[in-house]
């Protein structure tokens, strides 16, 4: 017999809240997770919060130990430097491909993008969300399946460490002038040139995490 629906909405609520505290690091890298106490705080029973923990065990978001606790992962150097290179790398041939496909709709859509951005760039959450969609539309562009899927699965775990890489207004206004070139070489269709910055932007980014993750008191290995 298959679950009801109303157990699958429970669980599916239950994950998607859990998950907010983790990305958001509410839930702080280390934690472990209670589930007595996570259920009386989130006011739900304790099957729909397993299966919602399975899920995010599935997705790295959450770690099983040895002997049967939940743990939130610690921010590992090591870890976050290869998320932030495969995305660079998967940045770089989005690109590369947008160049190939971009029509004049297509570049007003990016310009508008990055008009917002301006707007918004002295608001860390707000310039955040925005570069997101610049690089969500460029993957759109590009059409390639494969990698979108693969780009919407890496964005999921940069969530949690997003918000070190524009924590300064002098990275904000960094990240705006790298989208602007990006931008003018898909524009330009030039391939080679929009597939470096996007990796190098990327790759900024990385430093930028790490930077500022180093000098806070978050638990890293």
């Amino acid at each position: 017999m298959s679950d009801s629906p109303s157990r699958n909405t429970g669980a599916h609520v239950v994950y998607t809240e859990l998950k907010r505290q983790i990305l958001s690091l509410e839930l702080k890298p280390g934690a472990r997770v209670y589930e007595p106490a996570m259920a009386e705080a989130l006011r739900v029973s304790r099957t729909p919060l397993r299966e919602a923990i399975r899920r995010l065990i599935s997705e790295s978001l959450l770690e099983q130990q040895p002997t049967g606790g939940v743990l939130v992962p610690v921010l590992d150097e090591a870890v976050i430097s290869e998320l932030y290179e495969v995305r660079a790398a998967m940045e770089s041939l989005m690109a590369r491909q947008a160049c190939l496909k971009a029509t004049a709709a297509d570049i007003e859509a990016l310009k508008g993008i990055l008009e917002r951005n301006a707007a918004m760039v002295k608001f860390a959450d707000d310039a955040m969300k925005l570069g997101m969609s610049l690089h969500t539309k460029i993957a759109e562009i590009a059409g390639n399946s494969w990698a979108g899927r693969f780009h919407d699965q890496i964005s999921s775990q940069m969530e949690r460490y997003r918000h070190f890489t524009n924590s300064t207004q002098e990275r904000r206004d960094q990240a705006l002038a790298q989208h602007r070139i990006l931008v003018d070489a898909v524009a330009a269709g030039n391939p080679e040139e929009a597939a470096k910055l996007a990796f190098d932007h990327v790759i900024g980014a990385r430093d930028a995490a790490l930077r500022a993750i180093t000098g806070t008191s978050l638990v890293i290995t």
